[in-house]
């Protein structure tokens, strides 16, 4: 069986845009969905509309893959997901590592669609002695001290940073020295990696702030929307000489 040490994924050498990779997986996913309901074909606008994209660009994005599918039939279902899946790489088995073991890193080993979409959870790793032997999702949580080792023998090139933020750096240092060339960090935390170490963060604190920064646009929006306009209800004080209001109004 394939490991992700010895492939890396095709798309940089085919020249994907990072912004066309990003949405494959969108794709991919409703792809599935798709291909769960035995779907045979798909329209560019039925599956863009699914991935929450716009038909133009999808059709850009699938050019990318040389597919283009068939005027008056749309794309055939099952090859695009083959197809998307050896893009991403996801065709072969990558073995991932989760480091640190709390209730989010336990909540990610307990996570069923790894194993479906190419991933393989191959280790769980914990600096807390008292975590050492416990059983999470079924695998035995392994110390810290043992990481280069269990990163080696499992040929392990994707780590999963879940550790507070203070050793999140130092994790991520000892996963590069030990051969690991793609991270995904939890850490609410900056990591800096060498050339050739991509570093992808996950932060839901800061989703949250976007989502609370529209919500506040939305309501500022309702706001103005139900307050008459200022000049509407100025008396005569507050008018000038000619009638106008003022540009500023008096302290």
């Amino acid at each position: 069986m394939a490991t992700g040490r010895t492939h890396r994924p095709a798309t940089r050498s085919r020249g994907i845009p990072e912004a066309t990779v990003a949405r494959l997986p969108l794709y991919l996913r409703a792809l599935t969905a798709l291909s769960e309901r035995s779907v045979p074909t798909v329209s560019s606008e039925e599956l863009a509309a699914a991935a929450g994209v716009n038909s133009a660009k999808l059709r850009k994005d699938f050019s990318y893959l040389g597919s283009y599918g068939t005027r008056g039939v749309g794309y055939d279902v099952e090859y695009l997901v083959y197809q998307i899946s050896r893009e991403l790489g996801l065709t072969q088995d990558w073995p991932v590592v989760i480091v640190g073991i709390g209730n989010l890193g336990a909540a990610l080993a307990n996570y069923g669609g790894f194993a479906s979409r190419g991933f393989r959870v191959a280790a769980l790793i914990d600096a807390d002695p008292a975590m050492t032997g416990r059983q999470v999702a079924g695998i035995a949580v392994q110390h810290s001290d043992d990481l280069e080792k269990i990163v080696s023998d499992n040929g392990v090139s994707i780590g999963v940073i879940t550790t507070p933020p203070g050793v999140a750096q130092q994790v991520c240092d000892r996963l590069v020295a030990a051969g690991v060339t793609s991270i995904l960090n939890f850490a609410p935390t900056v990591l800096s990696v060498p050339d050739g170490v991509d570093v992808r963060k996950v932060d839901l604190s800061i989703e949250l702030q976007i989502l609370a920064f529209h919500e506040q646009r939305k309501a500022g929006e309702e706001h103005e929307g139900t307050v008459p306009p200022v000049a509407a209800h100025q008396d005569s004080s507050e008018q000038g000489p000619d009638g106008d209001v003022p540009a500023v109004m008096p302290a």
